[in-house]
């Protein structure tokens, strides 16, 4: 962990580099190459070496760590301009934004070399899919038991079972799926953006305020109204569009109805329809709704493992990714913003694979920070499970030198 060091402390840090003309490192193409602040910090930094730094120049970025007095900082600075001398080498820069005090001993990140090639796949599992996404993720629910007896691996005979079932009590259902057909009734897409269950227990009442089941399960009034609105609907002739919407389903002669999504994870694949047209046909209670819920979460199971949804997975599978710098201690990589990307947030895991010349070295890596811009998305990952004989390889291969014992408290930059 790296901490920012605040503006007065900066200032302070900046003055004794000066003063006491501590050296400062820069580490390029796996050399190291010292420097001192050949003049006081103000609006520029003035910064000499003792030698050619090749690929220096105007508005790149230059990664600078020093030693002072046990505490090991690292900052960066924006280069404004570079004059090579016949001994020597002249840079001003602006002064660093933030000074850094590393505080876990990590190594300090270099750009990342031509010859070393980054591989990387999603330990986790996630999936990206050709399906509506609905406004939440949501953890496919769990199956009961009396579910898990239905054989959800059998697709047919599940959906055999749930017609039994539904037709002992209502009119008729329908299960349809968003293979090739999108969302397209206002009811459709109301279940597909918001993946909440339409639930009317009768067309002549009103629309459910409240409901017994978490994370408001169920499409209120206000939900519905907000959607309406979104898509732009206007009064039908000054009467109040959810008195309307009910109306014409009760001249329709739908009594009751109920639209249960079949989520999976974020993904609306389908839904569940049941309607009753007889007044006297059972209720539509929460018992009903609730195995309705289940019987939709057997759906979602069914179809994942009948491999519905595996041409969407991404555990395994290989992602793009560019390093943009590199550490002993872990990486940035970049990567333009795609499906796969939308998807990682920080605390997901990866595997990664590093081929440098002769030898490939196979690690986790834990997301710790993101941030986008408009042409990429780039990832901060710490290396969690680094053997030892590889971190002693990557560190030769990064900073030239081997690895000793005194590397233990070589300077640090952020993941």
């Amino acid at each position: 962990m790296a901490t920012a060091i605040q503006r007065i402390e900066k200032e302070f840090f900046l003055k004794v580099l000066y003063d006491e003309q501590t050296p400062v490192v820069c580490l390029r193409n796996r050399r190291e190459y010292t420097l001192v602040m050949d003049k006081p910090a103000g609006t520029e930094l003035s910064l000499k070496a003792e030698r050619h730094i090749p690929g220096l120049g105007p508005h790149k970025k230059l990664r600078l760590m020093a030693d002072l007095g046990g505490t090991a900082l690292t900052f960066s600075v924006d280069i404004v301009s570079v004059k090579n001398g016949r001994q020597d080498v002249h840079i001003l820069a602006k002064p660093p934004e933030y000074l850094y005090k590393n505080l876990e001993r990590a190594y300090s990140r270099i750009p990342g070399p031509v010859n070393l090639q980054l591989q990387l796949s999603y330990t986790g599992e996630r999936y990206v899919l050709d399906y509506p996404k609905t406004a939440e993720f949501q953890s496919p629910d769990a199956i009961s038991e009396a579910m898990l007896r239905l054989n959800p691996q059998n697709f047919t005979s599940l959906v055999a079972q749930i017609s039994a079932w539904i037709k002992g009590f209502a009119s008729g259902y329908k299960l349809i799926l968003f293979t090739d057909a999108k969302p397209a009734t206002i009811e459709e897409r109301l279940l597909a953006r918001t993946g909440k269950t339409l639930y009317l227990p009768s067309t002549r009442g009103e629309f459910p305020r409240t409901g017994p089941f978490p994370q408001g399960r169920i499409i209120t009034e206000d939900v519905f109204r907000r959607f309406l609105e979104s898509e732009g609907a206007e009064a039908y002739q000054g009467e109040d569009v959810v008195s309307r919407f009910l109306r014409d389903k009760a001249e329709a002669g739908v009594c009751a109805e109920v639209y249960v999504p079949i989520l999976f994870y974020e993904y609306a694949a389908g839904y569940l329809y049941v309607w009753s047209g007889e007044e006297w046909q059972r209720p539509f209670d929460y018992e009903v709704l609730s195995t309705l819920f289940q019987f939709a979460g057997a759906l979602a199971f069914s179809l994942k493992e009948n491999g519905y949804f595996e041409g969407g997975r991404l555990s395994g599978k290989p992602l793009k990714g560019k390093i943009v710098d590199i550490s002993v201690s872990g990486l940035l990589l970049a990567s333009p913003p795609g499906a796969w990307t939308s998807m990682l947030e920080p605390g997901d895991e990866l595997l990664v694979k590093l081929r440098a010349p002769g030898r490939t070295i196979a690690c986790g890596a834990v997301i710790v920070r993101r941030f986008r811009d408009r042409l990429l998305s780039c990832f901060g990952c710490r290396f969690t499970g680094l053997h030892t004989v590889d971190l002693y390889f990557l560190f030769e291969f990064l900073y030239g030198k081997p690895f000793t014992g005194g590397d233990e408290a070589f300077i640090a930059g952020q993941v």
